[in-house]
């Protein structure tokens, strides 16, 4: 995940590249015996013109809308509930992966929407791990004379990624990978965040034939 002048880049103008393949194949990696780990933790919300109900209905009929969503990444289902998706190509300091991780959309328990990473079949990961763990509430707001009910999709993820390095990127001070690869999975968990919300409200609210509410916040 990690160019040799020293700043990050997943394309240009710091955005993910959705469409190009790996640099490096599986077999052509060396790797360093110890993974350097990443981790942030992620907070947003989804504001949907409905009741709790509705949206719980539609985000539980995943199967339509996970894979229209999710477009231009790839999405392919692997069992029920389950997807393996490819990000795109992101990286530094020369170095490049195409990652690819499974996620689990299980089912509400109580209100609480949980997704988790699984096990890609027949997919071992080419020098890193992903760890994916999301939680999704919805919260009915009262509305308020003359306005329409509301409900926010509210969810936080905790997202931490191992990668196991090539030796060539030893040569480079840990720090400096360190802070380039956290700053990284931040400006690309904001990008896949960004454009999946608003993807997610659109197909929502087209279905309903509703217009789509003003985004008040973004991914912290």
């Amino acid at each position: 995940m990690l160019s040799s002048n020293g700043e990050y880049k997943s394309t240009r103008n710091g955005q993910v590249h959705w469409d190009a393949p790996s640099t490096l194949a599986e077999g052509d990696y060396s790797h360093t015996d110890s993974p350097i780990r990443f981790h942030g933790k992620f907070t947003d919300c989804m504001e949907m013109s409905a009741s709790a109900g509705t949206v719980a209905n539609y985000l539980n009929a995943h199967q339509g809308w996970f894979c229209r969503c999710a477009q231009p990444m790839r999405v392919e289902p692997v069992r029920e509930n389950a997807y393996a998706l490819t990000i795109g190509r992101i990286g530094s300091f020369g170095y490049e992966v195409e990652p690819k991780v499974g996620l689990e959309l299980l089912p509400p328990n109580e209100g609480i929407y949980r997704i988790e990473t699984i096990p890609v079949p027949n997919y071992t990961a080419p020098g890193y791990d992903v760890d994916f763990q999301a939680i999704m509430e919805l919260v009915e707001t009262a509305p308020a004379p003359n306005t329409k009910t509301m409900t926010r999709v509210e969810w936080k993820l905790d997202l931490a990624v191992a990668v196991h390095f090539p030796k060539f990127v030893q040569r480079i001070p840990k720090s400096l990978i360190q802070n380039t690869g956290e700053r990284l999975l931040n400006n690309v968990v904001k990008q896949v965040s960004r454009r999946l919300t608003h993807k997610v409200q659109e197909d929502f609210h087209k279905s309903l034939g509703l217009p789509v509410p003003t985004k008040s916040k973004r991914a912290t």
